[in-house]
């Protein structure tokens, strides 16, 4: 059964078309999240690991090796099932630091430019038989379909034929796919769809394949059971090869492959947010892996059964030929195209990204002024194009000599030898460049004599100068060879790395790659202090739009401001700027310009804790924390929970005079929020914290006790303690520095201080009460004395000005008494009783204060416009009420311009009468209406007032039992004068007669 050649090609091109139509409606949003971000579709794209070798080279493994065939899927299967322990840290550590290739984080660990070099070399030379592979699958399966009408084809030696050429287009055409969905830096969201979707199809068209051989070459299971009775050789056939040690030799190999090969490592951690669905991987993926096994014996055997004149490695697609199964032969072509489509694209890309980063990157002045993200889409697009081109020039130069087998094992072979490096990465932090650089170096090279060259040239002996003069090398030998190049790799790299000394960057680097990461999370120091900063650093060596353009990135993705400025904040926009650039230039020419522009101050560095740093990374690891570190994380918490709700307001800080800790009450107190200020330095606080915890840190004393500060224009007191906290790297190795940062309790003692005033403040009064009630009994004796001489007077004299004068010095005698008396009853506010009240005319009480006030001379003049109503009376002490005015017209006249005046005014409801005074003055400043009525407390300068008047007023009214208010300014359009307004409660009286008064008059 035989196609047409146009029956093909279309067959080839709805194929990619469909691939490019799933990966363009995806990258559009068409297609739903819940199906593109899931995470099945995600472990499905993984399965780009079946390439066109798990689709038609694992029969001929299975042909060769029986049982031992299983070692393809049980090395990576289980490699997945221990995916927490063997592939969670590596991806977690490439996840972090934006590594996208295996050399990127070869790079990482070692740091060393030249082991990325050597990667990509490596790595380059081993992959360039895996693409062979997929080529020369592809052109097999096409020259089958549609050259000759007898399977048994010349499949090897043919030189440059049509199916060639037929292959060479379709890599073309893979070509433009790879470049257009794969040239930029983004996430690919489209490719992933896709290889998802060719994975489903491999699956399906495997498992359909199997069917049928099952089902329709063996009747069934019975009939497959009763033709292996009658053929025990296949049954023999499985169990022979497996007791040779090549099998074992196998499992090793199909174990690293999940790590080693980039399109692997490219899919599962730079496409592949592959941390977060760890646990499903652990189990999904080899389920994967074990559907596409269930096939591969029925179908080797249903091959045997039908005599395919064809290798074992295209028993998939003859074994639907021979049954004369048009849809099951179209079916199994694109099964196998679509595992070839699916590796070539993501090796392709994964190869271009190593290139790019370690070979032309590092050495290319990418111009400034102008786009560099273009011209990295162009240089990636032209390295695309040039390994796919390479890739077939290989194919072409192994003209079909090889089986998809033995290209397979020679490109596994070869990444087999990034084993150690790898290894050591997470869990030999003792492991150096020298020694990876040495050990890949050896291992490399015995794999190029021993199977590379071989595979190019045919050659099987090279001549040794010892023995017997020849060595015998070729794919006959790939397990000796396989188990010698490793052996010496791993010798060489322990021997040099524990001979050699690493540099203090690749120990760091080690710390940061080992599985207790968090054991070293050194703060380190930056010269730069504000976000725009970065911008200025960076427009040198990228020019001022990508800089701009990349510094705004870190910043949304960080939830940043440009106006940003602390260090803890700045250190973090660092980093994820090294990550991003790593993602787009590589993480050798990431650091070196980041190294370059925006160095750390290592030296400052080494003797501080980042414990921001570890707060984030726990609050990160928390799910994934178990037994005793889950237990101790939930203390670390509860402690912190404490500290954070504890009512005192408590704040550390490190050596540096970093903000570490700022707990909720330290947020009331300040009113700074811990997310504003949390990784700030102390010199960032604003006023007057800045100064206060400024100076008590940096001084001698542990304790500061009642420290005034002025906060909302109010005095408040402030006790400050302090204590030395050990650092917690002190004990550590290699540290000398004693490590102190310090923690500072801050306790508002206002209320205290306030109410101790008022104590000192009462006991003061008290004392004045006493004095006034001395100075009232020895002035009383003298008045007293005036008055009986005076009435004397009036009878010893006729003469009516001696008279008069009399009764002036009686009437200023008795003023003295009043006033003396007044001054006793403030200083024993209620002594007096309300039931001595008497009925009061307001309006004669302010008539009386004015024509005292007008006996001042001296004083500025002021009219007083007395409006008060002759009905406003209340009940009180006239003496008491005299007083009130005298004082409040008292002050309104000081505060009043010449020929100003000053206006008194009643209003009166059923219960109250409010009298206001309102002057046209400068008005009462705003800061000190709240103190206005204290005890001793005037704006008058020394000597001018006593601060008494108004608390006496104060007193006097709520002895009354009526209220005091001021408002100032009193007029809003002028901004000027000052209103007092009292509210009095009307004398009962009043109220009756105000009633009888105000009732009609009635006819009679």
């Amino acid at each position: 059964m035989t196609f047409e050649l146009t029956h093909v090609a279309l067959i080839c091109l709805g194929y990619l078309l469909l691939i490019f139509g799933i990966a363009t409606i995806t990258e559009r949003g068409w297609l739903p999240k819940r199906l593109t971000e899931h995470p099945l579709t995600y472990i499905l794209s993984l399965g780009i690991f079946a390439s066109a070798w798990a689709f038609y080279g694992v029969i001929d493994l299975a042909f060769q090796f029986g049982y031992g065939a299983l070692a393809y899927y049980l090395g990576t299967g289980a490699l997945f099932l221990f995916a927490p322990v063997a592939l969670e840290p590596i991806t977690e550590l490439a996840r972090r630091h934006q590594v996208h290739s295996l050399a990127d984080l070869l790079v990482f660990r070692y740091h060393s430019h030249g082991i990325g070099a050597l990667t990509t070399l490596c790595m380059l030379l081993g992959i360039l038989p895996l693409m062979a592979l997929q080529i020369q699958a592809i052109a097999d399966t096409m020259h089958i379909l549609t050259v000759s009408r007898d399977p048994a084809i010349p499949l090897v030696g043919t030189g440059l034929t049509f199916k060639d050429l037929m292959a060479l287009t379709y890599c073309g055409i893979l070509a433009l796919f790879t470049v257009l969905f794969g040239s930029n830096r983004e996430r690919h969201r489209g490719l992933i769809t896709a290889m998802a979707f060719e994975s489903l199809l491999k699956v399906f068209a495997l498992c359909a394949i199997g069917l049928v051989a099952v089902y329709g070459v063996f009747d069934g299971f019975s009939g497959l059971d009763q033709w292996l009775e009658r053929n025990p050789e296949n049954l023999a056939l499985l169990h022979s090869p497996i007791r040779d040690g090549a099998s074992h030799t196998l499992l090793l190999v199909f174990v690293a492959t999940a790590v080693t090969m980039p399109h692997i490592f490219h899919m599962g951690v730079a496409e592949n947010p592959i941390l977060r669905n760890t646990r499903t991987v652990t189990w999904a993926f080899p389920l994967f892996l074990l559907f596409l096994a269930l096939p591969i014996f029925p179908i080797l055997w249903a091959g045997f059964e039908l005599s395919v004149p064809l290798p074992a490695q295209y028993f998939t697609l003859g074994v639907p030929i021979l049954t004369e199964s048009p849809s099951l032969t179209v079916l199994a072509f694109i099964g196998g195209l679509s595992a070839s489509t699916g590796a070539m694209v993501v090796i392709t890309l994964a190869l271009s990204t190593m290139v790019m980063n370690h070979w032309l990157l590092p050495f290319l002045r990418l111009r400034r002024r102008q786009d560099i993200y273009s011209q990295l889409v162009w240089l990636r697009r032209a390295v695309i194009a040039a390994l796919f081109v390479g890739s077939y020039f290989f194919y072409w130069m192994l003209d079909n000599r090889q089986s998809l087998f033995h290209l397979a094992l020679v490109a596994f072979i070869e990444t087999l030898q990034f084993v150690p490096g790898i290894f050591a990465i997470v869990f030999w932090a003792r492991g150096n460049r020298r020694g990876v650089i040495a050990g890949l170096t050896a291992g490399t090279l015995v794999w190029m004599v021993g199977l590379l060259i071989p595979l190019l040239t045919g050659l099987e002996q090279i001549s040794v100068p010892f023995g017997d003069g020849s060595l015998s090398v070729g794919i006959s030998r790939w397990s000796e060879i396989t188990v010698i190049s490793l052996g010496l790799n791993t010798l060489i790299f322990i021997g040099v790395s524990l001979l050699t000394r690493q540099t203090e960057e690749e120990a760091y680097s080690a710390e940061l790659c080992a599985a207790d990461e968090l054991s070293h999370p050194v703060r380190q120091a930056l010269d730069v202090h504000s976000a725009s900063e970065f911008k200025t650093r960076l427009s040198k060596p990228l020019g001022k739009v990508t800089a701009s353009r990349e510094v705004d990135l870190a910043l949304r993705q960080l939830g940043l401001r440009v106006s940003e400025r602390r260090p803890y904040a700045l250190r973090r926009l660092r980093d994820q700027l090294e990550a991003n650039l790593s993602g787009l230039m590589g993480i050798h020419v990431a650091g070196e310009i980041m190294d370059n522009h925006l160095p750390y101050k290592l030296a400052e560095a080494r003797d501080t804790v980042d414990i921001n740093l570890i707060e984030n990374r726990l609050s990160q690891y928390r799910s994934h924390l178990t037994g005793l570190s889950a237990e101790l994380n939930n203390l670390r918490l509860y402690h912190r929970k404490t500290l954070q709700e504890l009512p005192m307001a408590v704040c550390s800080l490190g050596r540096d005079k970093e903000i570490l800790m700022w707990n909720r009450a330290m947020e009331k107190l300040t009113g700074i929020a811990a997310d504003d200020i949390l990784g700030s330095h102390l010199d960032n606080l604003v006023e007057p914290w800045c100064e206060l915890l400024g100076n008590f840190s940096g001084g001698e004393d542990a304790h500061l006790y009642r420290h005034e500060i002025t906060l909302n224009n109010r005095p408040h007191w402030i006790s400050l303690h302090k204590a030395a906290i050990e650092g917690p790297i002190s004990g550590r190795r290699g540290s000398t520095a004693s490590q102190e940062d310090q923690v500072i309790l801050l306790e508002d003692v206002t209320e205290t201080q306030l109410l101790e005033q008022e104590l000192i403040h009462s006991e003061r009064l008290a004392s004045v009460g006493r004095l006034a009630a001395g100075v009232a009994h020895e002035i009383g004796n003298p008045i007293t004395g005036i008055a009986c001489l005076c009435q004397n007077l009036r009878y010893e004299s006729e003469n009516p000005d001696v008279l008069e004068t009399a009764e002036q010095i009686l009437s200023q005698t008795d003023r003295v008494t009043r006033i003396v008396h007044s001054l006793v009853s403030y200083s024993h506010s209620g002594r007096n009783k309300k039931s001595a009240y008497e009925a009061v005319a307001l309006r004669d009480c302010a008539a009386e204060a004015i024509a005292l006030l007008s006996l001042q001379k001296d004083k500025t003049e002021v009219f007083f416009d007395n409006d008060i109503a002759p009905n406003a009376i209340v009940a009180g002490d006239l003496q008491q009420l005299i007083q009130v005015f005298i004082n409040l017209l008292s002050n309104a006249r000081d505060a009043s311009e010449p020929k100003g005046r000053v206006m008194l005014a009643s209003d009166e409801d059923d219960n109250d009468i409010t009298l206001t005074v309102t002057d046209e003055g400068e008005g009462i400043d705003p800061e000190y209406l709240d103190q206005i009525l204290e005890p001793f407390f005037t704006t008058k300068d020394p000597g001018e007032g006593t601060g008494l008047g108004l608390a006496m007023v104060y007193s006097i009214i709520d002895d009354h039992g009526g209220n005091l208010d001021i408002i100032s300014p009193a007029n809003p359009s002028t901004q000027r004068g000052a209103q007092i307004v009292i509210k009095l409660p009307r004398h009962l009286d009043s109220v009756i007669t105000h009633t009888v008064s105000d009732a009609p008059e009635k006819a009679d």
